[in-house]
């Protein structure tokens, strides 16, 4: 379980998938993504006390589970919780397949500084070091971000290990990236606490790898938030090229159900069912960035 410094408590119908894809991105998800193995699942351990600022009567989950593998294979997948995070971690990519946080209000106004010192887990096998990074041409793009691990110098730190990284081009990891993680710390601070899960998406075609470990390169990445304890639950999916990705950000918004299809995860399945069907298979883009 990922340690945080405190015990925590705590829609309108969506356009059709063709209206939210971007063109740009409709070969990159002609083949789906189908991770594996059920035997590796982290979760997010609740007490039954309030989260600061929660509506009154807001639900509360024991456990609430970031993502698990909804089928066959890959046993090779390492799950490892860091202070403030859990990683699920591929290393026959050398990339997490997903990585999962819950960002609290009060986090985001704490002011421990950036540490920007990368380092490498050896106690996780497949992790590369920060030189496979160097002269490819991509960024060691953070999953966990570090403007959210600000509560903790640990927490800090830990965001810096390299099984967090993914290769990021620059216009993504400073552009279209950086802003929904802008948005996220908003979205916190409104709803009291949301849950995030993030992660790379890859394709068949996606064959290219950087350095000497090998990392291989996806071509989009994934994030699924959820709002469990506002009064009417709720989530959003964004999918985008790990390229320049212009225009709104309603434009790469999709279903928490659409991104399982893409990635061959289950997100959230702590949820009561109802909630979780009814959650996940809306997308509403105005309910989310309401004041």
């Amino acid at each position: 379980m990922a340690t945080k410094r405190k015990n925590r408590r705590g829609r309108a119908r969506g356009t059709s998938r063709k209206e939210r894809w971007p063109l740009a991105l409709a070969g990159i998800l002609v083949l789906t993504v189908m991770f594996a193995v059920a035997v590796r699942c982290r979760t997010v351990d609740h007490e039954p006390v309030p989260v600061t600022g929660a509506p009154s009567g807001a639900l509360h989950y024991p456990r609430l589970e970031y993502a698990r593998y909804t089928g066959p294979g890959h046993s090779s997948v390492v799950g490892k919780d860091y202070e403030g995070f859990t990683v699920s971690f591929n290393p026959s990519n050398s990339t997490p397949d997903w990585v999962g946080w819950e960002l609290l209000r009060e986090e985001v106004s704490d002011e421990v500084s950036r540490s920007d010192q990368f380092w490498q887990d050896a106690s996780v096998p497949g992790c590369p070091s920060t030189y496979d990074y160097k002269g490819s041409g991509y960024d060691r793009g953070h999953l966990c971000p570090a403007a959210d691990q600000k509560w903790s110098a640990k927490a800090m730190s830990d965001c810096f290990v390299m099984t967090n990284m993914t290769p990021q081009t620059h216009a993504l990891n400073a552009g279209a990236w950086n802003t929904l993680e802008n948005k996220e710390r908003q979205w916190a601070q409104r709803d009291s606490a949301i849950v995030i899960v993030a992660g790379p998406i890859y394709t068949d075609a996606d064959q290219k790898r950087i350095g000497d470990t090998g990392v291989r390169v996806p071509s989009a990445f994934f994030k699924v938030l959820l709002a469990p304890y506002v009064e009417e639950p709720r989530a959003i999916g964004f999918v985008y090229p790990n390229a320049s990705a212009p225009g709104n950000m309603e434009q790469y918004v999709m279903n928490v159900d659409e991104i399982e299809e893409l990635t061959g995860l289950d997100f959230f399945s702590g949820l009561p069912d109802e909630i979780e069907e009814r959650v996940e298979s809306r997308a509403s883009f105005r309910d989310w960035n309401a004041k």
